[in-house]
């Protein structure tokens, strides 16, 4: 039985939903919001409510915005002739705050992985072919998936798609981590630094 009232646990368990709330931490945030005041609760439902009813993706790279096309795509300062190929939107957040890439990016909404029945077309790969083959002059497709199995296998397939078609291919760099110690890194990892090595 509950040491909570229904409601009360209800608000924890919309909690424990969201992705990395355990049960402490849901208890924390539900506690949080029921001391809120009522205009601090209002700003909060209003602020989800928008986010759910305002944003759409990108028409173009699938990017989540408030706008279609989004920022980045709109923005004549970027070199819209290098796609960078991501996973989820939020590799475009972590791609934005180094400041150094300057092209645009196609989020792919997840990468191909069959155990999990995740094949090329429950991706948003047939819209980068399209794409690219729209008649934009395109010199560049760096692919940033993640660097695991499902990753790797989402690479090499998309390599295997555009490579024929004249466009420059690349991958981004995997390897140890600045300030890492070659004692505590994995096999995969080392041998990625490896095959990534350059001359100084």
């Amino acid at each position: 039985m509950s040491v909570y009232s229904p409601s009360i646990e209800k608000l924890i368990e919309g909690f424990e939903r969201l992705p990395s709330i355990g049960h402490k931490t849901a208890v924390r945030l539900a506690f949080h919001i029921l001391n809120a005041t009522n205009e601090e609760t209002e700003e909060f439902i209003s602020a989800i409510r928008n986010a759910k009813q305002n944003l759409k993706y990108c028409s173009k790279c699938f990017n989540i915005s408030d706008t279609d096309p989004c920022p980045i795509c709109s923005n004549p300062k970027r070199d819209s002739s290098i796609i960078c190929v991501v996973e989820d939107v939020k590799d475009i957040i972590a791609m934005e705050r180094t400041h150094e890439f300057k092209g645009v990016y196609h989020v792919l909404h997840g990468s191909i992985s069959p155990m999990n029945g995740i094949g090329p077309d429950d991706i948003k790969i047939k819209e980068l072919l399209q794409r690219i083959q729209s008649g934009e002059t395109i010199t560049e497709i760096i692919i940033a998936t993640n660097p695991r199995v499902e990753g790797e296998a989402t690479a090499m397939y998309l390599s295997k798609l555009i490579k024929p078609l004249g466009i420059k291919v690349t991958r981004i760099a995997h390897g140890i981590p600045v300030g890492g110690d070659l004692e505590y890194t994995d096999e995969i990892t080392l041998t990625k630094a490896l095959e990534g090595r350059r001359e100084i």
